[in-house]
């Protein structure tokens, strides 16, 4: 409900806008200037209907102070774009990052937020170590999990903790506190009795950093161009956090016939997920989103047109793939298709036995009744799968690397490549591939010398001496 003040010749309106995270009650002000030559009457008048519409434009986020703080601009933005314009994911992941942020630079008012501000807070992230201490469980948690009637995947759903954080807790692996909590909560047991407290001792890596770096300036541009608070963005005249680009994890020739060979000894459901990644270049969105009716078994393709993700609050969503370049058609190799016949035929079985308890979701990758198997299900998988196998440790998204780099080690164009692995242009797979592109390069200049040299033999080429006159 909103209020007014009189101040001198002018009034000020004042309403209530929730509170802000300490506790404290937040308000919103505006100053009003009527004609003093007014009656008492139309005074009233147009100040009641000057709240109305300030009252509103509070309501709906469209009333900005030149005081308001990052922090409130930040949740602004989260509601007017954020929730409006980015992937599920995206945005769960810029509102874990914007916790930290907050406490931070939350507080302080955008006109007055200065380019050491952002630098300092950069720079503890650069030079400090992870604020987030860990907790690790003292007890059994797979065995008291089953005890209260618990599946991890029950476990993971109804305490909305992904089912791979779960999975690292009943291994004995540090989870985040609010994590311990949910789970206790769940299994109705203290967290005292269950978790013990340790302190974090991991810096975090370079591109996370450069991840808070470019959200507060992506937050800050849209101050300055979108809403007009401010006059410039005090992110461009900082020192953006170094990153250094990571070389792309994968398995060369030899060691992917290895993983296949491995994969013989496999649930089928696991094989069949791993043969496509490693075949198709897939990412794990796509691979699960898949569904029968995009297997084309007559001319052996299969198309992607959405993917499947876990969002804690919501479940498994599916939506549509990041660009419109991962909409696309795959030709499926003779191991794929004859992989997807033998698989089709098993899952039919499973069908059948489950009987009236199989959920039909067309899906290929399901749980034992038929619902969309969980991401994290397949990575748990594969993450104790490779610790077993004598493999490099790599991880999921590695065979898409793989498939990548097997490709143009083997001389197929970069076009294709692209074409094949959902990438918008050409640059991005030239750019995360460099390593294979500069092998392949070595390669060609080696057996162009083979085809251009009789019997192997290098000619030394000496140029002509023409007299000149």
């Amino acid at each position: 409900m909103a209020s007014v003040e009189k101040r001198g010749e002018s009034y000020r309106i004042v309403v209530f806008d929730g509170y802000y995270p300490n506790g404290k009650q937040r308000t919103r002000k505006k100053t009003v200037k009527l004609d003093p030559n007014l009656t008492q009457k139309k005074i009233t008048d147009e100040l009641e209907r000057q709240k109305v519409l300030f009252e509103e434009q509070v309501k709906k986020g469209q009333y900005y102070s030149s005081d308001m703080r990052f922090s409130e601009y930040a949740e602004i933005w989260i509601k007017n774009y954020g929730e409006r314009q980015l992937a599920p994911k995206t945005l769960e992941r810029y509102k874990a990052l914007l916790v930290r942020i907050n406490d931070a630079i939350g507080n302080i008012p955008l006109v007055k937020l200065q380019p050491h501000n952002i630098n300092e807070f950069i720079m503890n992230l650069e030079e400090g170590k992870r604020e987030d201490t860990k907790f690790i469980a003292v007890v059994d948690l797979k065995e008291l999990s089953k005890i209260h009637g618990m599946t991890r995947v029950k476990l993971a759903e109804q305490s909305g903790v992904t089912e791979s954080t779960i999975y690292a807790a009943f291994r004995g692996q540090g989870v985040r506190k609010e994590t311990a909590i949910a789970i206790c909560k769940t299994l109705k047991i203290k967290i005292k009795d269950t978790f013990v407290e340790k302190g974090g001792n991991v810096k975090l890596a370079p591109r996370t950093v450069l991840h808070y770096f470019r959200l507060i300036s992506t937050i800050l541009n849209a101050a300055v161009k979108d809403d007009q608070i401010i006059d410039s963005n005090p992110a461009d005249r900082t020192r953006p956090p170094h990153s250094v680009r990571k070389e792309a994890e994968y398995l060369d020739d030899i060691q992917s016939i290895h993983l296949l060979e491995l994969l013989e000894e496999e649930p089928i459901k696991y094989t069949t997920a791993i043969i496509l990644l490693l075949f198709l270049g897939l990412r794990r969105g796509e691979l699960l989103g898949l569904e029968w009716s995009d297997i084309n078994f007559s001319n052996r393709k299969v198309s992607i047109h959405c993917t499947s993700q876990y969002i804690a609050g919501k479940g498994i969503i599916t939506k549509e793939p990041k660009t419109s370049s991962s909409v696309r058609t795959i030709k499926l190799s003779n191991i794929c298709f004859d992989q997807l016949q033998t698989y089709r035929v098993w899952q039919d079985e499973q069908r059948l036995s489950f009987g009236n308890q199989w959920h039909e979701t067309n899906r290929l990758f399901t749980t034992w009744n038929g619902l969309p198997m969980h991401p994290d299900s397949l990575s748990g998988w594969f993450k104790d799968f490779i610790k077993r196998s004598g493999l490099p440790n790599i991880h999921l998204h590695s065979l898409r690397h793989t498939n990548a780099t097997l490709m143009i080690a083997s001389g197929i164009d970069i076009r294709t490549v692209s074409r094949r692995l959902g990438h918008a242009q050409t640059s991005t797979t030239m750019n995360i591939y460099t390593h294979a592109i500069q092998s392949a390069d070595a390669k060609a200049a080696d057996k162009l010398e083979d085809m251009l040299s009789p019997k192997g033999k290098v000619i030394p080429f000496r140029a002509k001496q023409i007299s000149e006159g």
